[in-house]
């Protein structure tokens, strides 16, 4: 089994076409066909299905998909970053945030990058804790923001920030006064499923408080939470930061909980591979950047690790 063979092999799974890939390998239709037969042979299985519609995956040829993805891209990257050696730096690097992180974070980071490193390409993927997780166990992520702690995760962990929780509302619906965990139960919520992070996080102190949370509504998209809260449709708890520019426009209302909920954020890489040098320089202006917005009170219930 060589690279070439992976390679076709995965350009083929995501188009879906030998006449796609061909065109984007820029390797004639046969000599792909011929790879992917040689493949099939090592494997000893069929990993396509052809019809005149394309080519289709097979049961097995998922199941290869799955665990070539991540550590023939290692792979590529590696080879990418040696060359690199004896110049700037160079190469890709694929970030992960989970959405409210996301918001607050994405842009201003992805200016430093362009800035800064501009022989580096940045890919920001954002999910709830538990898909950035898998993505990275993967080898799809090199490094992620993730909620803490961080004792149960075979990976790299560091804190990076705390931040305080809120509870959110429908325009007019709270006057800021500090609201207690225990009232939340009297209220209809709007929160990602499990087992996202931050709903356990808000199931957890609503639990030390005697509180049963009343779900209405369940949304596995951040712009979704807010967008029914908004329509008055329920409550959520979300960190200022998230909402600070809505709460401006007098779009949603805010109140602190008591006692405070506060979720530690980590950041987070594999146990078995070192960073690229690519990786590392991310790293660094991602520090540099939150400990910046820290100082200046950008990140709006936010404290330094």
């Amino acid at each position: 089994m060589d690279l070439r063979q992976l390679r076709s092999f995965l350009q083929i799974a995501e188009s879906g076409s030998l006449s796609k890939a061909s065109d984007r390998l820029r390797l004639a239709q046969p000599a792909l066909s011929r790879q992917i037969r040689l493949l099939e042979a090592e494997v000893g299985l069929a990993l396509f299905t052809r019809h005149g519609r394309g080519m289709q995956l097979t049961e097995a040829g998922r199941a290869l998909l799955e665990r070539v993805t991540g550590p023939l891209r290692q792979i590529e990257r590696s080879v990418e970053e040696v060359r690199a050696l004896a110049s700037e730096v160079r190469g890709q690097v694929a970030l992960g945030l989970m959405p409210t992180t996301s918001h607050v974070l994405s842009g201003r980071l992805a200016r430093r990058v362009a800035a800064e490193l501009p022989g580096v390409s940045l890919r920001i993927v954002e999910g709830y804790a538990g898909h950035l997780v898998e993505w990275l166990q993967r080898g799809q992520l090199d490094v992620s923001l993730l909620y803490g702690p961080g004792d149960g995760l075979h990976l790299r962990c560091e804190t990076l920030l705390h931040d305080t929780l809120a509870l959110i509302g429908p325009a007019g619906a709270l006057d800021g006064t500090p609201v207690g965990v225990d009232t939340l139960a009297a209220l209809p919520m709007v929160l990602p499923s499990r087992p996202h992070g931050l709903r356990l996080l808000i199931e957890t102190a609503a639990s030390r408080a005697g509180a049963p949370l009343a779900v209405r509504f369940e949304a596995d998209s951040f712009r979704v939470i807010k967008d029914l809260v908004a329509a008055g449709l329920g409550h959520s708890v979300l960190p200022p930061s998230s909402i600070a520019a809505e709460e401006a426009a007098r779009q949603f209302s805010m109140a602190p909980l008591t006692p405070p909920i506060r979720r530690q954020i980590l950041l987070v890489r594999p146990p078995d591979r070192a960073d690229t040098r690519a990786t590392g320089a991310v790293v660094a202006l991602l520090k540099a950047e939150v400990a910046a917005m820290l100082a200046a009170g950008d990140w709006a219930g936010a404290s330094p690790a």
